[in-house]
């Protein structure tokens, strides 16, 4: 598979796993930084290839295959990303950067063997799932986003769904760190914004966050 198409199919599945789950070709040419008009050709392109269902303005949903491929690619993603912070202890942004590159030139049987090295981690350092070799994610998701969390309850950061550099350099000043434990102290439902407690400071966040935040009940 070409890189375009791996990063394609990618994008398709991690959009479907939202909570908008928008796999609406502009939504996925948005996504890439291409143009619509190229989104709509490659799903066309992989429809012929039985990777993806395509239908005039519907959702783009992969088929079996498809979901296949993109798992493959993530699963690889993600174990790099494990593999340079454990390393490294390189910034979020960065690994994310990196394993980019690096995940269309993995070859399965490396990706196994950065796994076995690594104890054949379960989540990557953002808290996403790391697919098994054969493709199949074995955790439960109980996450949700910030913005669904209930004002007075104490949450765990399960998951930062995002590879912007000003997310990450933010999230990493506040404390806003995959397995750090937060407060919900409001909820301004109408101007969709989250007051939370973290580290003893009080931030408030937009929806552009608390929609890509993701959180687990500390039970």
């Amino acid at each position: 598979m070409s890189v375009a198409i791996e990063n394609f199919v990618k994008a398709i599945y991690k959009n479907g796993m939202r909570d908008n789950n928008d796999t609406k070709p502009g939504n996925i040419a948005k996504e890439l930084k291409i143009s619509n008009a190229a989104a709509t050709d490659m799903a066309k392109k992989l429809a012929a290839k039985d990777l993806l269902e395509y239908e005039k303005y519907k959702p783009l949903k992969l088929t079996e295959q498809g979901t296949k491929v993109a798992l493959s690619v993530i699963r690889k993603h993600r174990l790099w990303e494990s593999l340079l912070f454990k390393m490294f202890d390189m910034s979020l942004h960065d690994i994310h950067r990196e394993a980019e590159l690096l995940e269309h030139q993995t070859s399965d049987l490396l990706a196994d063997k950065i796994s076995e090295y690594l104890g054949n981690p379960k989540f990557d350092p953002h808290g996403d799932p790391i697919p098994n070799a054969k493709g199949e994610i074995t955790t439960v998701d109980t996450s949700i986003s910030l913005s669904n969390a209930q004002e007075g309850q104490t949450y765990i950061i399960s998951r930062l769904m995002s590879d912007d550099k000003e997310f990450f350099d933010f999230c990493a000043q506040n404390g806003l760190k995959y397995g750090n434990t937060l407060v919900v102290s409001k909820q301004f439902s109408k101007n969709k914004m989250t007051q939370i407690l973290i580290n003893n400071n009080t931030i408030l966040l937009n929806q552009d966050f608390t929609s890509i935040i993701y959180v687990n009940e500390n039970n």
